[in-house]
């Protein structure tokens, strides 16, 4: 379209033939930087055979595949509780999946303000500070009782208070040490599904028909 405009233009203007080449030249130009503006989207799709399971009793997440336990992790869920409501700095439960993979690559212990890196780098327990760090799982729900988790920004990520770790300390993330969010978000996939309970991760997967 915008090829045949300046063509249909300058085929009745008093431009030298050379101009006529250097605006179809800065046409092309225009075209392809446009496209390379959008930026796709990850979408998740329904992985059963990854699965991640998180008490919330235990404080803690087990990782699952095809049926088989690969890891268990501490970790921390919302200091106010379970529940979905928008604002309410709580944990939602049920079931849900991974809906994006945010870190690629960041030395533990990076600060992640909106999903990005700021640059700066910090320690284990490091004093007043408490921030979202290392990598960040996004999880979507896919029940009414977390329907509205993936616009409240739950995710399971890392943290550097690793000494409040066991307690529910978050304000609705799940929590994890930079060591063991970087080792799990070089595993599971995007799809992968999770169950966040009221119960032991031991019943869950009973319940999950996980065998």
């Amino acid at each position: 379209m915008i090829f045949a405009m300046i063509l249909a233009e300058t085929k009745t203007s008093l431009f030298s033939q050379r101009a006529r080449r250097n605006l179809v030249s800065f046409a092309s130009l225009l075209v392809l930087g446009l496209s390379g503006c959008a930026t796709p989207q990850k979408t998740a799709f329904p992985d059963t055979q990854q699965r991640v399971i998180i008490s919330i009793p235990e404080q803690r997440l087990v990782f699952l595949e095809n049926g088989k336990q690969i890891a268990t992790y501490l970790i921390s869920s919302a200091k106010n509780g379970i529940g979905d409501t928008s604002g309410s700095f709580k944990t939602p439960i049920g079931k849900l999946e991974i809906a994006d993979k945010i870190g690629d690559g960041l030395p533990l212990g990076s600060v992640l303000k909106d999903r990005l890196p700021t640059g700066e780098v910090i320690g284990v327990d490091a004093p007043g500070r408490d921030p979202i760090v290392s990598r960040i799982l996004w999880l979507r729900g896919l029940e009414d009782s977390n329907r509205n988790a993936y616009e409240r920004f739950i995710y399971i990520h890392g943290t550097p208070q690793e000494s409040q770790l066991g307690t529910p300390a978050s304000f609705g993330c799940i929590r994890m040490r930079s060591v063991d969010i970087a080792a799990l978000y070089e595993i599971i996939k995007v799809g992968a599904q999770v169950w966040i309970v009221e119960d032991s991760s031991e019943n869950a997967i009973k319940a999950w028909g996980i065998r």
